[in-house]
């Protein structure tokens, strides 16, 4: 993959990873822009590969959470650090076994410019009635398993391009009326688990090809959407204590009309 292509798809990957507009989906967009859709394999890969640089990026970040919850569970207490740390095990069980068998079974479908518009469109408008609807009074203390268990079922949505990780974690998190903030941060947590698991799956493609060009590639992926994710999150995290969901709702559903009319239009 040429040098520039591959920081631009790094960046695309850093900056929208843990804001709610689909990293997945703007990395199939910018693949097809860059003329660099060559396959499941490939694309896939290297998309992982720039996924393990926001996961180093949000495990710096949270240092100290993580750190809490790791040491919780070894002391067997009964924190809110120790049940944190098993929620997000509740709610990432899902997404691990359908990621699992989405990577076996790679239908090319969902990899289409037209499924990751009409995933950016629909989403987009239901993460904007969650927000502006729903009451935001619980904090992350006040989080039941139940709870995890449906925020973590809706991520699996989020194997579709288009959807968002992010946006589908928070959407669900707001419907049951936890603040902007909390809902970002518990999407946070979570992303540690299912970029991890996306990263082993990739790591084994990787082994497998013994392609030393992409292993090098990857390194280069990794540094790029590292830095560029370290400031997405602050960012964000800034942004919703004092504002809303709604410019990136806005967003979605703009660029998803856009990219509508472009595929039915024969432009794409």
């Amino acid at each position: 993959m040429p040098f520039f292509h591959l920081v631009i798809l790094a960046l695309v990957q850093g900056i929208t990873e843990f804001l709610p507009i689909s990293s997945s989906g703007h990395l199939v967009l910018t693949h097809h822009l860059m003329g660099q859709s060559t396959g499941w394999d490939q694309d896939l890969t290297m998309d992982i590969a720039v996924h393990i640089g926001t996961l180093l990026a949000v495990l710096l970040y949270f240092r100290k959470d993580v750190c809490g919850m790791i040491c919780g569970i070894s002391k067997n207490t009964t924190s809110i650090k120790n049940s944190m740390a098993f929620y997000i095990v509740v709610a990432s069980i899902p997404v691990i076994i359908a990621g699992f068998l989405l990577h076996l079974l790679q239908p090319s479908f969902v990899r289409s410019i037209e499924v990751m518009a009409w995933c950016t469109l629909i989403f987009g408008i239901v993460l904007w009635v969650a927000d502006r609807f729903k009451p935001q009074e619980k904090t992350l203390d006040e989080m039941s398993w139940k709870h995890a268990l449906y925020i973590g079922l809706a991520q699996i949505l989020a194997l579709i391009p288009g959807t968002s990780r992010s946006g589908i974690t928070m959407t669900a998190a707001r419907w049951f009326g936890y603040t902007r903030t909390e809902a970002a941060r518990f999407s946070l947590f979570l992303a540690i688990v299912a970029i991890s698991g996306a990263g082993v799956l990739g790591g084994i493609d990787v082994l497998k090809s013994e392609n030393t060009q992409i292993g090098f590639d990857i390194l280069i992926a990794i540094a790029l959407s590292f830095l560029s994710a370290l400031a997405a999150i602050h960012v964000l995290l800034k942004w919703l204590e004092k504002s809303s969901f709604t410019p990136f709702a806005i967003y979605r559903v703009i660029l998803g009309v856009v990219l509508l009319f472009l595929v039915y239009s024969g432009q794409i």
